[in-house]
């Protein structure tokens, strides 16, 4: 596949959501670089904004296998994975898989289940298997979960810590739709629900072809240089306790070259970098005193990104 058909991908796949989610084409961009690239979204706002009716449109919009999973306090770390149970027809236990096995997982609300569900999330978002009863079985892929979790309500949830949080490629905010749009909205579902009519437009094979093709564009030490420095830099300041990992540089690379590809070019540039830092990095920054309590994160990057030297983009396209 050439790097102009997986722009083209990913124009119909904005296309196709907007028929249900007006003004959320970050968003869903966003959602095709971390399905692209074999990473996770945490979908975070207010009830209300469109969480899962985009996880749902997102999905519909390909021929993928598609979980949705309501967290709750009582859910059980095998209530996910599955288990192992004795069928007495054939004498013989059998394992019945759980949700986990599926391209797509819509975690819904996923703060709200304890730290031990959450934390059986981990092997499979990174590693992309599963371990039941001392077996390791693989996981479908493409495999990714979009979860969802409500900022402002604390009573009942149970905060994701980094580990888990530096799973997520991205963690997205929605934001309340404008008047404009909120006004086609009302007019959009007054008769009907577009997503119980809205059709696949592509699958497994176009998305494997599509994660082969950006892997071929370029980015100049320069602009490697760049990258690093903005990583680097989150783990000397004084108000940051935790900075990046390298986990997290090389998601920052992986997404820059993606959005290179839905910029049309098959290079990597400074704009690239500074266009995916906040989505990619913000949420796996640790700060120290009330930054922390305040939600200083994005803050703290955009000063670091506007104090540091931007490479110069001549010759760039040649390397």
């Amino acid at each position: 596949m050439s790097l102009q058909a997986v722009k083209q991908l990913a124009d119909g796949i904005k296309q196709n959501v907007s028929e249900v989610i007006i003004g959320k084409e970050e968003v869903v961009e966003l959602l095709f670089i971390g399905l692209l690239t074999s990473g996770h979204v945490l979908l975070e706002d207010v009830p209300g904004t469109g969480k899962t009716v985009l996880a749902k449109s997102f999905a519909k919009s390909l021929s993928l296998a598609f979980k949705r999973v309501q967290f709750t306090p009582d859910l059980l770390p095998s209530d996910l994975s599955g288990i192992h149970y004795y069928n007495q027809k054939h004498g013989e236990f059998q394992f019945r898989p759980g949700p986990l096995f599926t391209n797509l997982l819509l975690a819904d609300e996923i703060n709200r289940a304890t730290p031990r569900t959450q934390s059986s999330l981990l092997e499979c978002m990174e590693e992309r298997q599963v371990s039941i009863d001392g077996e390791t079985m693989q996981l479908n892929l493409p495999f990714m979960v979009i979860a969802t979790q409500n900022p402002i309500e604390h009573h009942g949830t149970f905060a994701l810590p980094e580990a888990q949080l530096d799973r997520f490629l991205f963690k997205v905010k929605m934001g309340y739709p404008t008047t404009e749009e909120g006004l086609r909205l009302l007019k959009r579902f007054k008769e009907h629900d577009p997503l119980e009519t809205l059709e696949p437009i592509a699958g497994a094979d176009e998305l494997a072809a599509a994660r082969q093709a950006y892997r071929s564009v370029r980015i100049s030490d320069e602009v490697l240089d760049y990258l690093l420095a903005i990583v680097e830099r989150t783990r000397t300041r004084e108000d940051v306790a935790i900075g990046v990992s390298p986990r997290g540089s090389q998601a920052l690379l992986r997404a820059a070259q993606v959005h290179a590809v839905l910029r049309g070019r098959d290079y990597v540039t400074p704009d690239d970098i500074k266009a995916m830092a906040r989505p990619t990095l913000a949420h796996r920054l640790s700060l120290r005193g009330i930054a922390r309590t305040q939600g200083q994160a994005e803050k703290v990057l955009e000063d670091i990104i506007r104090q540091l030297e931007v490479p110069a983009e001549t010759g760039l396209a040649s390397r």
